[in-house]
């Protein structure tokens, strides 16, 4: 479901993939292991300014209206279809971001209960920087009026690749082609536009672990 990934490439190549410059360069993710459920920094786009990459934004989608953070577990990710009735996303439908990785780890469970599972990393064909289709928000702590930014990853049905090995809830995060960053972005793309199997993307796949 996309709550483990990585970014393996230093931030000048991020920089010379998206011809765009990074905030802070100090805080920049470089990791093979990104752990979702520790809300990492993760590098991202926005569309209010695709010319930078920012450093300052965690994994956990916390919205305008949040009273706490104490659900972020809930929001590293978003299901696409039902993305505008959620009332956690439906005020930051228009706040999209491109969430920047090269590669993201599922396991495939080889019995009912997932108690023996493989391990498997999954990256994008077309380009080894790639994006996943995002959305983000800023939250003010009413305790503290400290800023908190934050993303989520939308996800879709899975598509054959990632049916076999995601093979109890057979989801998928959104792999945006490069050709299609900027798109989601402006908003030209619509949610159902990125939906599978209208959408879809060349993964591959290699056991690992």
């Amino acid at each position: 479901m996309c709550f483990y990934m990585q970014l393996r490439f230093p931030f000048k190549d991020v920089e010379d993939r998206f011809d765009a410059e990074i905030d802070d360069d100090t805080a920049y993710l470089q990791s093979e292991d990104i752990n979702g459920f520790t809300y990492p920094n993760v590098p991202i786009i926005l569309n209010e300014n695709p010319k930078q990459i920012r450093t300052d934004y965690s994994w956990g989608l916390v919205p305008e209206w949040s009273k706490n953070t104490d659900f972020r577990k809930n929001t590293l990710i978003g299901r696409v279809e039902s993305i505008e009735e959620k009332p956690t996303f439906a005020e930051v439908t228009h706040n999209r971001c491109l969430v920047i990785s090269s590669g993201f780890y599922e396991w495939r469970w080889l019995d009912e209960k997932g108690k023996n599972k493989e391990k498997y990393l999954i990256i994008n064909q077309e380009s080894e920087i790639f994006t996943f289709a995002g959305l983000y928000s800023t939250w003010k702590n009413p305790a503290n009026d400290e800023v908190l930014n934050s993303f989520c990853i939308m996800t879709t049905e899975a598509n054959k690749t990632m049916e076999y090995i995601h093979n109890y809830k057979k989801r998928m995060p959104i792999i945006l082609n490069k050709k299609d960053e900027n798109d989601w972005l402006t908003g030209k793309l619509d949610f159902k536009d990125i939906t599978y199997p209208k959408y879809d993307t060349l993964l591959y796949a290699m056991q690992v672990g």
